[in-house]
């Protein structure tokens, strides 16, 4: 919602217009089915969202958006069951082929369909040419990251002045384990996995190794990749403003090169000001050159 351009080169929401649309519209987004009242899982309107996201995407001239028509690179993750492969929407190659321009609504319909919510989306380019049978792209790209920076460092038409991670500032965002502390609980006593159960810890380990990856491609300045997660608030319960609040004051979780975890003196919230602060000093000046291995490698304090 934040890319998408309003024929001017700005975006057509602000961070609190898209803020205050998902507040309203949630009723509409997640529609429940009256089918599934009466069964134990509730599945979601497909009709409801798919209206609500087109008109979101509509511009006052009536234009319906698509990939090309967003103001900043765009990179989102599906899985296809046509191919059974990933496959990733980006303004990039919608730039380059009709084939690969979708409505952005569509795109969004897309890597938003969580198989247990909602049916598996059907979606084809402007052009025609290309099909889709999509399903939620966390399913295959949970942490997303490793996949937008390779997308940075081998897009040179929107990134020409990048040549590797050292020009790269790195902002990842996590939406929390998907194990609950009953679920870890039991993992400690022996109890058996449920199918539930495995397919979150594929998921969860999946996400930490990225971010095990990503830590060790930054080592040599770990303040160009910041990573929050949610650590366990969304399982207790916790929903909307009460679960940003709670991570915001969390103390922040660093991956350290050769494995295990680091809790960080600041909190999420006091990283995050940094990172923006160091985010705006690049945009009015060239940052410095990140320091070279030698001097970066240091002895961990008490050896944590």
């Amino acid at each position: 919602m934040l890319a998408a351009d309003d024929g001017s080169g700005r975006p057509l929401f602000t961070a609190r217009d898209a803020v205050a649309f998902l507040s309203e519209e949630k009723s509409e987004l997640f529609k429940v089915k009256l089918r599934s009242f009466l069964r134990r899982r509730r599945r979601f309107s497909g009709r409801s969202i798919d209206k609500a996201l087109k008109e979101a995407f509509r511009r006052d001239d009536g234009k319906i958006l698509t990939l090309k028509d967003t103001c900043k690179p765009l990179l989102i993750p599906c899985f296809d069951l046509n191919s059974s492969a990933p496959f990733v929407f980006s303004r990039a190659d919608a730039s380059e082929s009709p084939s690969f321009n979708f409505d952005l609504w569509k795109v969004c319909r897309a890597t938003l369909a969580t198989p247990s919510l909602f049916k598996p989306f059907n979606l084809t380019s402007v052009d025609g040419k290309t099909s889709c049978c999509a399903i939620d792209g966390g399913l295959v790209m949970n942490n997303p990251t490793a996949a937008a920076v390779t997308h940075v460092l081998h897009n040179k038409r929107d990134f020409p002045s990048v040549n590797g991670v050292e020009d790269l500032l790195v902002l990842s965002l996590g939406n929390g384990p998907l194990n609950g502390s009953l679920s870890r609980r039991n993992h400690r006593h022996n109890v058996e996995c449920s199918t539930s159960s495995v397919v979150d810890i594929v998921l969860d380990g999946v996400s930490e190794t990225i971010d095990q990856m990503l830590g060790n491609a930054f080592c040599w300045n770990r303040s160009d990749y910041v990573r929050i997660q949610a650590n366990g608030l969304t399982s207790d319960g916790l929903m909307g403003p009460s679960v940003e609040e709670e991570v915001l004051k969390e103390r922040g979780v660093e991956s350290l090169p050769f494995g295990g975890k680091r809790l960080l003196t600041e909190t999420n919230g006091q990283i995050i000001e940094s990172f923006a602060q160091c985010l705006v000093a690049s945009g009015r000046s060239s940052l410095p050159p990140s320091p070279c291995k030698d001097s970066a490698v240091s002895p961990l304090a008490n050896g944590c």
